[in-house]
């Protein structure tokens, strides 16, 4: 394998280990950063460390913030009667930028996958259930529609239904095998108008 220097190879690497860049995309975006002057490397690198030092997850949703509260649970306006469940903080994200939905959120931090050794235990619901028995009058399950996403929605449907509150399912029209982040705005605002119950 040809090799530039040791510095550019080790960023090629790092950039690598990001999901969805494989080393032809990482090569560009380390030329790149050389191509450009030292201060955006150094507002790179320090968006980079300030990401890792000042993000945190909020104690409530588990939705990413700075501030605990996240923007979410700290709004007033908010439906507190309804919780959507995602995987990921990335879908609330997608489900906020539709401006449609004016409930909670819950992050389950992934999906049930037992072949890839996640279970029940290692996401979020516990505090799911916990946060369900202080009076919300509906859960919507917005995992993803593939095979995990329905597995995950099916288990909490379960564990959910006996407790005397609602459960529905954000509508098709999100394509399978597809995640949340990736979908356009009229999709998911069409999702979550035709969710039905589940």
């Amino acid at each position: 394998m040809f090799k530039t220097s040791e510095s550019v190879d080790r960023l090629i690497e790092e950039f690598s280990k990001l999901p969805g860049i494989g080393r032809k995309t990482a090569m560009r975006l380390v030329f790149y950063i050389l191509k450009e002057d030292k201060t955006e490397a150094e507002r790179l690198a320090q968006a980079l460390l300030d990401v890792k030092e000042r993000v945190k997850y909020c104690s409530i949703c588990f939705n990413i913030t700075e501030s605990d509260p996240c923007f979410v649970c700290q709004d007033e306006k908010r439906d507190k009667s309804m919780i959507c469940v995602v995987e990921e903080a990335n879908d609330v994200l997608a489900l906020e930028r539709t401006g449609e939905y004016k409930g909670l959120y819950h992050v389950l931090g992934g999906a049930l996958s037992p072949l890839d050794g996640i279970t029940p235990e290692n996401l979020r619901i516990k505090e799911l259930l916990h946060r369900v028995k202080e009076g919300v009058n509906e859960i919507i399950l917005a995992t993803n529609p593939n095979v995990e996403g329905e597995a995950t929605a099916i288990y909490l449907s379960k564990l959910i239904k006996p407790l005397g509150v609602k459960v529905t399912r954000i509508a098709r029209g999100l394509p399978v095998g597809g995640d949340l982040e990736f979908a356009d705005q009229v999709t998911l605002m069409r999702a979550l108008e035709g969710r039905r119950e589940f």
